[in-house]
């Protein structure tokens, strides 16, 4: 477990709801000033193809948005940078202008068929797509680049992978398509050999 994510979690108002809840409230020391993304971090980030972006507003309020596309769309650019391409979309730009004001943001991916969750903190800082195409080039997909309006690296400072204690597994229909592929071959090969049993 990585301890810096740990440690800006537990503040002393997270400290007294577990003293009142449970009687103790955890103590978390040795914390480095941050947590590089090792080998499972970065495997498993790879292979998602959405996360829920968490950001807070110059007045405190917190916004959480989806973002999509396709398998290994958020980059592992190194350990400890992340890194996607934005595309356009409903123009509201709220945690473009959320990380303008304040660049703290959280990360939340979900693997729901292995019941597995990955939490990440960091600062994100935006940039203008127009002014980089290099790193367009680099970040988007190729059938895509032209809709690529922002650049979004993150500087992760922790992660924390949760327990899969109620994570309900869902699966994509793709998943569902690859799970049922071979029930109905194994119906095609029942029917041939009963008709052929007649």
């Amino acid at each position: 477990m990585a301890l810096k994510y740990l440690e800006l979690a537990m503040t002393e108002a997270v400290r007294r709801a577990q003293s009142h809840y449970y009687g103790r409230a955890m103590n978390i020391a040795g914390a480095s000033e941050r947590d590089p993304l090792g080998q499972a971090e970065a495997e498993f980030i790879a292979e998602r193809d959405s996360f829920y972006l968490g950001s807070i507003s110059e007045t405190g309020w917190p916004y959480v948005q989806h973002r999509g596309g396709l398998s290994g769309f958020l980059r592992v650019v190194n350990e400890r940078t992340l890194a996607f391409a934005d595309y356009k979309g409903n123009r509201q730009l709220l945690t473009t202008g959320n990380v303008s004001m304040n660049d703290r943001v959280a990360l939340f991916l979900m693997d729901y068929p292995n019941r597995t969750r990955l939490k990440i903190l960091g600062h994100a800082r935006v940039e203008d797509a127009r002014v980089h195409p290099e790193l367009v080039a680099q970040l988007a997909d190729p059938k895509m680049q032209s809709s690529v309006e922002r650049l979004v690296f993150i500087n992760v400072v922790s992660f924390d992978w949760n327990c899969p204690k109620y994570i309900s597994p869902r699966y994509s229909a793709e998943e569902v398509k690859e799970y049922a592929g071979s029930i109905e071959k194994r119906i095609a090969e029942l029917e041939t050999a009963l008709r052929a049993a007649k």
